[in-house]
């Protein structure tokens, strides 16, 4: 099987999963480049992420894991945007011409796409070490964008989800049957939670670094947060497998890879309590002193020392994902 019969397995697959006429993809597969046409008065909105091979997924992903992940990085991303997703594309470097596990990575890629009404618009073929990169393009109603800045003092700060999985499954090492290594490989993107919170929102940003790390990108170097660490939600397979509240807490803070999302939102902003069933969770509070905070009920300081993740950082923090993006 050379580059091309690999080529037209996924444009095959990619035109299975489309399963509509109305994609908005002019030329797609097959040219040197996708032509495509957005919806009458939508703004676009682009963005590129990369996983490599032994730093952001390890012997334990399937195929398929792969797949899902690549999608769902770049998928939390135009969440974070408040935009709708529409179409992919696909550099994929692989170290030999493997039909099967070519289809396990498009049943993952796929199907997740599908999920939120992305289309696989085109991409590029190489051989090498395993590395996959994406641009993901969504579309937005003109100028209702989210964005990372705007924070006021007194906003409150919101978290989607359960934060912590993924930095317990590799701090544990869970094997890959576990539920907390689920959520490690295979993250849920938050973009119906991105598209009703972008019209509240002063800031949004995904869980890719790690909630602290990634709302001090909210925040700024002008402000910081209180964050009342018993309010911060925890999966059942969290509270299971890590009972130590200090640790559970260090895990939700400084751990990311979870690919949920953070808004600041104005103090009395109608804030649903969960979207789609997934819970919406003011966890505290935009203050005028910069720098974290963390309290438990009583009001006494549990602040434990985070880093979050730097891919360039030759000693990250244990528990971090190594899946920063944008």
């Amino acid at each position: 099987m050379n580059e091309f019969d690999l080529i037209e397995r996924i444009r095959r697959r990619a035109a299975r999963s489309s399963g509509h006429d109305d994609d908005g993809i002019v030329l797609g597969i097959g040219d040197d480049a996708a032509v495509l046409q957005p919806g009458r008065g939508m703004q676009l909105v682009a963005t590129v992420d990369q996983l490599v091979d032994g730093r952001h997924f390890d012997g334990r992903a399937t195929a398929a894991d792969v797949g899902h992940l690549a999608a769902a990085a770049n998928l939390s991303d135009l969440a974070a945007m408040g935009a709708a997703p529409r179409w992919l594309l696909l550099a994929l470097t692989l170290p030999e011409a493997d039909a099967d596990w070519l289809d396990g990575f498009l049943d993952g890629f796929l199907g997740l796409a599908g999920r939120f009404g992305a289309e696989l618009a085109g991409g590029n073929l190489t051989r090498g070490p395993l590395n996959v990169s994406v641009t993901a393009i969504g579309e937005i109603p003109a100028g209702q964008f989210a964005r990372r800045t705007g924070a006021r003092p007194g906003d409150r700060i919101l978290v989607t989800g359960w934060p912590g999985d993924a930095a317990a499954a590799l701090a544990l090492d869970c094997p890959r049957s576990h539920p907390l290594c689920d959520r490690l490989f295979n993250p849920t993107p938050r973009v119906e939670h991105g598209r009703k919170l972008a019209g509240v929102a002063r800031g949004m940003i995904d869980v890719s670094d790690g909630l602290a790390a990634d709302l001090g990108h909210l925040l700024g170097d002008a402000l910081g947060a209180e964050i009342e660490v018993d309010r911060l939600p925890a999966s059942g397979a969290l509270l299971e497998a890590v009972p130590e509240p200090a640790r559970r807490v260090a895990l939700q803070l400084g751990g990311g890879g979870d690919y949920e999302l953070i808004a600041v939102v104005p103090e009395h902003a109608g804030i649903p309590e969960a979207i789609d069933g997934v819970p919406v969770t003011a966890i505290g509070t935009v203050t005028r002193d910069s720098g974290l905070r963390c309290i438990d009920a009583d009001g006494r300081d549990v602040t434990p020392s985070l880093r979050g993740w730097d891919h360039f950082s030759d000693d990250p923090e244990p528990g971090s994902s190594g899946r920063g993006s944008r």
